[in-house]
């Protein structure tokens, strides 16, 4: 499999497939700085940036809203001072979607 970042992400609709425990499971390998968690059964991604301060903190957030507008899948994000959240998971499936795991890769590729 290429880089997950090189991926596109594809429309996804209401009763789309959830990634299977062996995709997450490959997935994951590829972005080992995301946490999996469990909110109300609902699996997500969910990574914590830091950042020297606020200018920088809000650059990043600006740099994730661009990609999520060329890619069609917006990420739910909670912007701090000098950190920040980032979780992603598709709401319309109330779960993780191979789609996640590609905006994962690429918002840890805005980063380098």
């Amino acid at each position: 499999m290429e880089g997950l970042e090189a991926l596109k992400c594809e429309v996804c609709k209401v009763g789309a497939p959830l990634a299977t425990e062996a995709q997450i499971g490959e997935f994951k390998l590829k972005i080992p700085e995301w946490n999996i968690i469990e909110e109300k059964n609902i699996k997500k991604l969910v990574r914590e940036f830091r950042f020297n301060n606020f200018k920088e903190t809000l650059a990043f957030v600006n740099e994730i809203g661009k990609l999520a507008e060329e890619q069609g899948h917006h990420p739910e994000m909670l912007v701090e001072y000098n950190r920040l959240t980032v979780w992603w998971w598709t709401n319309k499936i109330k779960g993780l979607h191979r789609n996640d795991f590609i905006m994962a890769a690429k918002t840890d590729n805005i980063i380098k």
